[in-house]
């Protein structure tokens, strides 16, 4: 398992563990983290998963796909850091990972 700590836009911290092999999303919506909405369900069809990477995890989650990139067009406030939470597979190297989210995922 890899603990990941998502933020909420107004500081609340969710810490979990997350099965490796499923995604940062996954992780989110199995465990009932609010502010990723996943409207299409992982398909890296909507925008709605979007985080902004912790500045010292960047390298480790990689860089975003050009399809990621595609839709990352659809997102609000979008920074350097920026990635859809569908597209980050969980690994144990990813264990302390780090993501903040936005106000809001429309």
């Amino acid at each position: 398992m890899a603990s990941i700590t998502y933020i909420e836009h107004d500081g609340t911290e969710h810490v979990v563990d997350v099965k490796p092999g499923l995604s940062v999303m996954e992780g989110a919506i199995r465990n009932n983290v609010p502010g990723i909405d996943a409207d299409c369900g992982g398909a890296c069809a909507c925008a709605t998963c979007h985080v902004y990477v912790d500045e010292a995890w960047r390298e480790a989650t990689g860089k975003p796909s050009a399809m990621e990139e595609s839709m990352l067009d659809f997102a609000e406030e979008v920074e350097p850091n920026s990635r859809l939470s569908c597209q980050i597979r969980v690994s144990d190297a990813l264990d302390g990972l780090v993501v903040r989210l936005p106000e809001n995922q429309h």
